[in-house]
C-alpha cells in the first residue's frame, strides 16, 4: 500500500546521482540521533500518539511496554498513511505542518529511535505498515559502486530512516530485486494489540539501549499527558510491572490562539517557512500540590531551558536548530508575557491559601528564559486579586499581613483594613513580592488609639490582652490599658493589678480598730486620692504583669511612686484626709510594723488638738516614748479617732511615735547619695563607718539595717538607756556587718554611733567612761560607768573596757594619747611605764603626732608639750645627759618603737655623747666573768668622767666601757654584756669580792619565770 520500493528507489537514485546527498542524510540522522533527540525517545513516541489521537478526533491512549530486549508502544488513533510514512522516512519534512494542535511540527522526532534500534518498525491494523532496517540499507547501499566510498567512509554506517520496507502482515511480501538482497527472504509478522490501532515495534540494539529505554520510562511522568492533551491515558509496562500516567489532582490554566498575518510578519521574521506555515500559539502551565514538576520549559516537549518555577509550562516556544533552547526574539518575547498571564490566572485560579505562596517566584531565575518569564509574573502579581481578607478577595498591593493568630487578627481587623488571615506568614518573601504590605505588632499597638477603641469596654479589652501576641514584649510595651477610674493609658508599666487578696483584704477600712478580729472589706474608690494608676478589673489580664504592671497587693500600693507622693504632699494638701484614710487602710492590710517604712512618717495626720501633723510629729498618748521626750520638743498628740478606728499599731507603722521608732531596710549601699532614712546625723555616721573600711571600687552594702530614730528629742536617757538595752531595741546596738571588697566587715552601728558621741550617761560621754570591771591601767583616765545597765550595751555605745580593745579600735590610740595628755587625769608612773609599752606595738599610721604628752620630768609625772622637748630614752648612761628634759620611760628594747609612734627624738638623736674626759684602760676583775660571762676584758678608769662635758657616772661609748666609781663601773659592764638586771649584784661583788659564792647561790635561787 505504502509503495516502498518507489520510496527507496527514488532516495537511492539520489545517492548514486550525489554521493554527498547520502553523506548529507547520514550525518543529519546520525545528528539528530545522538545530538537533539539522543533521550527523548518515549516523549517522541508519546508525541505521535497524540497527534494520531488529535488527528482522528479520538481519547488518546498509549501504551508503552518493554519485554524481553523490545520496546512496543501501541496507541489508538489515525492509522499510518502515506504521508506519514513518507515523513517519517524523510528528515526536516513534517505531515502535521497544517495540523493545529499537533505536537510534532518539524519532522525529525522519530529520528530517536536510532539511537536504539536498528529495526524499527511501524504497523496499523487499517493500512499496513512499514519497517526499517540497517542491515538491509547497507546491503543495498553497498551494491552501488558510486557509494562504496561513502560507505567505506563511514565504516559501514548508513542512514537508517531513509530507506523503508514493507513489514510482513500474514500475507506474502512484495517480492522485488532489493528483497533479494535481505538476509532473510520474510520478517516477523507484527500484531497490534487489542484495543489499539497502531503499534511500535523496537528491537533495542543492545544492554546499554536497553537500560537507557527502561531509565526514559521510569522517569515518564504527568508532563508527558499535560504537554500532550490528546493524550488521556499513559500506560507503562516494565517486565509485567504495569502503571497508569494520568494528570488527575493536577491544575491546569492554557491560553492559546492564531497570529494575525501582520503578527506573523513582525513576530516571526528570521523563522524557517515550516514555523510560518502553523501561525498558532499556545501557553499551558500546569500545578500539583505533591507531584514534583520537571524543571525546564516544554516547547511541547521537553527542551534544556531551565525553568526553576514550581509548575509545568508548556509552551509553542520557538526552538534553536538543536531542539533544545528557546530561541530569543520577538516571537518569544510575545509568548513570555502570554504565559506571564497564564500563570496569573493559575495563581487566580487556586484556593486562596497560604499554599499559593509556595508558587509566587522570586527574581532569580536559573536562565535568561526563566528570569525574563519571572520578571513579567511579579509585575503583574501586586496587581492581580489572590489574597483573601475579610473584604473579599483583593491584590497584593491593597493587603495588609500581621503575624498573630487568627483571634487577634479578627480583634484588630477593623483597624487594618486589608488584613490577611492568620497563617499567611507576615515575613514570607513572597508577600513582599506580591506588593503586600507587613505591619509590626508595634505599629498595629499604636493603631489602637481614638474612635478605633473608643467604644471597646475593659472585657473587651481583657479577651484582646488574651489573643495579644506575647512573643516580643518591647513590640507590645505600649499597649493601652483602661483604669478603674475611666481613663485609657499608654502601657501597663506604671499601672497596678488588683490582686485576688487585694481585692478581698482591702475593699475596706471600717472596724479596724482595736477590737477588730476581721477587716471589712475595703471600698476600692478609697484609693482614689492617691492618684494610682488601677487596670479595671474587668480588662485584668497576666499578660500585663509581663508587661511592667505591679500586682497591687498591699505593699506594692504602697511603694507604688504616686503613693508616696501623695504621703509627702499631703501636709500641703487642702484636704488630706482622703489621702491619710488610704494610706492607712493600707498600712493596716500589708501589716507594716513601726519602721518599716519610715517615709511614711511623712503623712499628714490630726493631732489631738486638731492640728496637722507629719506622722512622725506626732505621739500616741501613753506611749514609752512620751515620758522620755524633752517636753521642750514640739511633738503633738495623734487623734483619740485615729487610735480608736485604726489601732496603735497601725499608726505607729505609719510613724507615730510609741516608743522608739525602728527603721528596718535591707541591702543599704553606703553612700551619701543613696543612704536617707531620715536619721539625724546619718551623713557623720556614713562618713564615720567609710573611715573604718578598706579601700574599695564598688560602695559597701549592709544586707540588714536597723536603727533607732529620734534620740535626738531624748530627755530621760536613764530610763531611754534601759529600753536600749534589752531586746528588741538591743539589736540596734549590734555591729552593723558592710559587704565590702569581696569581705565582710563590722562597723558600729548608726544607734552605738550616734550615742557614742552624746552625753547620754550621767551627762557624759560613752568613751570617756570605763567599765567598773574594766582594766586598771585605765584608771585614772577615765571616768566610772554608772552601775546598774548592762555592760555590753555600754562596751556597744563606746564604754571603755580594756586597753588591748581600746588599742585595737579606731582611733583608740589616739584617744589613749588624748586621755594622757589630759593633766587632770591621775596616772602613777608603773602605770604610765604599761600604757608606754602598749603603746609601742601600735602600727605608727594609725598616730598622728600628739601635741602633748605624759612623761617623767625630775622625778615628777609632767604633761609635756611637744615644743617642751620631750624625748624618748633608749639607753641608761644617756639619762645624765637629759635630766632637764620630760622623759618618756619604757623598756630600753621598746624605744625606738615608741619613738616612731610618738614622732618624737631619741636620746641619742638630741645629744652627742661623746667621752670628754681622759682616763686609763685597766682589767675587768676576774670574779665579775662568774656573774657577767660575756663582760669586756677592760674598761677605761676615769677619775671624773665627762660626757659632752657634764659629769656622768658611766658611759658605754664606741665599744668601750667608761666610769669613774665601782656603782658606775657595775652598770656598764652590766650594760655592755647585756645583763642591765643584774647591776647591783655586779656592784655588791665588786665592793667584796668574797660575797661571789653567796650572790652564785642567790642566783640560784631565782625562779624560772626570772630564768626564762
Amino acid at each position: 500500500m505504502f509503495d516502498t520500493r518507489r520510496l527507496r528507489e527514488t532516495v537511492l537514485a539520489a545517492w548514486t546521482a550525489s554521493p554527498a546527498r547520502f553523506r548529507e542524510d547520514a550525518n543529519a540522522e546520525e545528528d539528530f540521533a545522538l545530538g537533539g533527540y539522543r533521550d527523548r525517545l518515549v516523549v517522541e513516541l508519546a508525541q505521535n500518539a497524540a497527534d494520531a489521537a488529535l488527528r482522528a478526533g479520538v481519547p488518546g491512549r498509549l501504551r508503552l511496554s518493554l519485554r524481553h530486549g523490545v520496546l512496543l508502544a501501541a496507541n489508538t488513533g489515525a492509522p499510518l498513511d502515506e504521508a506519514g510514512v513518507e515523513g517519517l522516512s524523510t528528515l526536516r519534512v513534517s505531515g502535521k505542518r497544517d495540523e493545529a494542535g499537533a505536537a510534532g511540527r518539524f519532522g525529525v522526532g522519530f529520528a530517536a529511535v536510532v539511537s536504539v534500534c536498528d529495526e524499527p518498525s511501524i504497523v496499523s491494523r487499517e493500512t499496513g505498515g512499514v519497517r526499517w532496517s540497517r542491515a538491509e540499507t547497507n546491503a543495498l547501499v553497498g551494491a552501488r559502486p558510486e557509494l562504496a566510498g561513502e560507505l567505506a567512509g563511514r565504516d559501514g554506517h548508513v542512514p537508517l530512516l531513509r530507506l523503508p520496507f514493507p513489514v510482513e502482515t500474514g500475507e506474502t511480501a512484495e517480492t522485488t530485486t532489493e528483497t533479494a538482497a535481505r538476509p532473510s527472504e520474510t520478517t516477523e509478522a507484527v500484531a497490534v494489540p487489542e484495543g489499539f490501532d497502531t503499534l511500535v515495534r523496537l528491537p533495542l540494539r543492545d544492554d546499554a539501549a536497553e537500560q537507557a529505554v527502561r531509565r526514559m520510562l521510569e522517569e515518564a511522568g504527568p508532563a508527558l499527558p499535560l504537554a500532550m492533551p490528546a493524550l488521556e491515558t499513559v500506560e507503562i509496562e516494565i517486565d509485567g510491572h504495569a502503571r497508569t500516567i494520568s494528570t488527575d489532582g493536577w491544575r491546569i490554566a492554557t491560553e492559546s490562539g492564531a497570529f494575525t498575518p501582520e503578527q506573523v510578519a513582525e513576530l516571526f521574521a528570521g523563522r524557517p517557512t515550516e514555523e510560518r506555515a502553523r501561525p498558532y500559539w499556545e501557553v499551558r502551565w500546569a500545578v500539583h500540590p505533591e507531584a514534583r514538576t520537571p524543571r525546564v520549559v516544554h516547547a511541547p516537549t521537553p527542551s534544556d531551558e531551565p525553568l526553576d518555577l514550581p509548575a509545568l509550562l508548556i509552551a509553542t516556544f520557538p526552538l534553536t536548530t538543536d531542539r533544545r533552547h528557546v530561541a530569543p526574539g520577538p516571537l518569544t518575547d510575545f509568548l513570555v508575557g502570554r504565559a506571564a498571564q497564564a500563570y496569573v490566572r493559575l495563581l487566580q485560579d487556586l484556593p486562596a491559601t497560604p499554599a499559593l505562596l509556595d508558587l509566587v517566584p522570586g527574581m532569580m531565575g536559573k536562565g535568561e528564559l526563566d528570569a525574563a518569564i519571572r520578571r513579567e509574573i511579579v509585575r503583574l502579581l501586586p496587581g492581580t486579586p489572590l489574597l483573601p481578607s475579610i473584604s473579599g478577595v483583593l491584590p497584593g498591593n491593597q493587603a495588609r499581613a500581621v503575624a498573630g493568630s487568627q483571634e487577634f487578627l479578627d480583634k484588630i481587623a477593623d483597624m487594618v483594613p486589608g488584613l490577611l488571615p492568620a497563617g499567611w506568614a507576615s515575613r514570607n518573601p513572597a508577600l513582599t513580592t506580591l506588593g503586600v504590605r507587613r505591619v509590626e505588632l508595634a505599629d498595629v499597638v499604636d493603631m489602637l488609639s481614638g474612635d478605633a477603641v473608643q467604644d471597646k469596654d475593659p472585657s473587651w479589652w481583657r479577651s484582646f490582652y488574651a489573643v495579644l501576641p506575647a512573643d516580643d514584649l518591647e513590640a507590645i510595651g505600649a499597649v493601652p490599658v483602661p483604669l478603674a477610674d475611666g481613663r485609657l493609658v499608654r502601657g501597663p508599666r506604671g499601672t497596678l493589678v488588683l490582686s485576688g487578696t487585694l481585692s478581698e483584704a482591702l475593699d475596706g477600712a471600717e472596724g479596724s480598730g482595736p477590737g477588730s478580729d476581721a477587716r471589712p472589706p475595703l471600698d476600692p474608690a478609697l484609693l482614689g486620692p492617691l492618684g494610682l494608676r488601677i487596670v479595671h478589673p474587668d480588662a485584668v489580664h497576666p499578660l500585663l504583669l509581663r508587661l511592667g504592671a505591679a500586682e497591687a497587693t498591699p505593699r506594692t500600693v504602697l511603694e507604688d511612686p504616686l503613693t508616696h507622693a501623695a504621703v509627702t504632699e499631703s501636709l500641703d494638701s487642702a484636704d488630706p484626709e482622703p489621702v491619710s484614710q488610704a494610706v492607712l487602710a493600707l498600712v493596716d492590710a500589708a501589716g507594716l510594723t513601726a519602721g518599716e517604712a519610715p517615709w511614711l512618717s511623712e503623712l499628714a495626720l490630726r493631732g489631738a488638738d486638731g492640728e496637722l501633723y507629719a506622722a512622725g510629729d506626732l505621739l500616741l498618748e501613753g506611749g514609752s516614748l512620751a515620758g522620755l521626750i524633752d517636753q521642750d520638743v514640739p511633738f503633738g498628740v495623734a487623734a483619740a479617732d485615729l487610735v480608736e478606728k485604726y489601732g496603735s499599731h497601725v499608726l505607729a507603722a505609719a510613724g507615730v511615735l510609741d516608743g522608739f521608732a525602728v527603721v528596718n531596710d535591707s541591702d543599704v549601699l553606703l553612700d551619701l547619695s543613696e543612704c536617707d532614712h531620715d536619721l539625724d546625723l546619718e551623713d557623720e555616721w556614713i562618713e564615720a563607718v567609710l573611715d573604718l573600711l578598706p579601700e574599695f571600687d564598688v560602695p559597701p552594702v549592709a544586707r540588714e539595717f536597723t536603727a533607732v530614730r529620734d534620740l535626738e528629742y531624748v530627755a530621760d536617757w536613764t530610763s531611754a538607756l534601759g529600753l536600749l538595752s534589752r531586746p528588741p531595741l538591743r539589736a540596734a546596738l549590734r555591729p552593723l556587718r558592710v559587704l565590702v571588697a569581696g569581705e565582710t566587715v563590722e562597723v558600729p552601728s548608726y544607734t552605738s554611733w550616734w550615742l557614742s558621741r552624746h552625753p547620754v550617761l550621767d551627762g557624759r560621754l560613752p568613751t570617756t567612761l570605763r567599765l567598773a570591771s574594766g582594766d586598771p591601767l585605765l584608771f585614772g583616765l577615765y571616768g566610772d560607768a554608772p552601775v546598774g545597765i548592762d555592760e555590753s550595751a555600754l562596751k556597744m555605745i563606746g564604754v571603755r573596757s580594756s586597753l588591748e580593745e581600746l588599742l585595737a579600735s579606731h582611733g583608740g590610740p589616739e584617744e589613749l594619747l588624748d586621755q594622757l595628755a589630759d593633766s587632770s587625769a591621775e596616772v602613777d608612773r608603773a602605770q604610765l611605764r604599761s600604757l608606754w609599752t602598749a603603746l609601742a606595738g601600735v602600727d605608727p599610721s594609725r598616730v598622728s603626732p600628739p601635741d602633748a604628752v605624759r612623761a617623767v620630768l625630775k622625778g615628777a609625772i609632767v604633761v609635756a608639750e611637744a615644743e617642751e622637748g620631750p624625748v624618748v630614752v633608749e639607753a641608761p648612761d644617756l639619762l645624765p645627759l637629759v635630766e632637764d628634759r620630760p622623759l618618756v620611760l619604757a623598756p630600753f628594747d621598746l624605744a625606738e618603737a615608741l619613738s616612731e609612734v610618738l614622732d618624737l627624738p631619741l636620746v641619742g638623736e638630741v645629744v652627742t655623747g661623746a667621752v670628754t674626759s681622759s682616763g686609763v684602760e685597766r682589767p675587768v676583775p676576774p670574779e665579775v666573768r662568774s656573774l657577767l660571762p660575756s663582760t669586756p676584758l677592760s674598761y677605761v678608769e676615769h677619775d671624773d668622767l665627762l660626757v659632752d662635758g657634764r659629769p656622768v657616772p658611766w658611759r658605754f661609748f664606741e665599744g668601750k666601757v667608761h666610769a669613774s666609781g665601782v656603782e658606775g663601773l657595775a652598770r656598764g659592764l652590766a650594760w655592755a654584756s647585756g645583763q642591765w638586771g643584774d647591776r647591783l649584784a655586779v656592784a655588791a661583788l665588786l665592793r667584796d669580792p668574797g660575797r661571789v659564792p653567796l650572790l652564785l647561790a642567790e642566783a640560784d635561787l631565782d625562779p624560772v619565770t626570772a630564768l626564762g
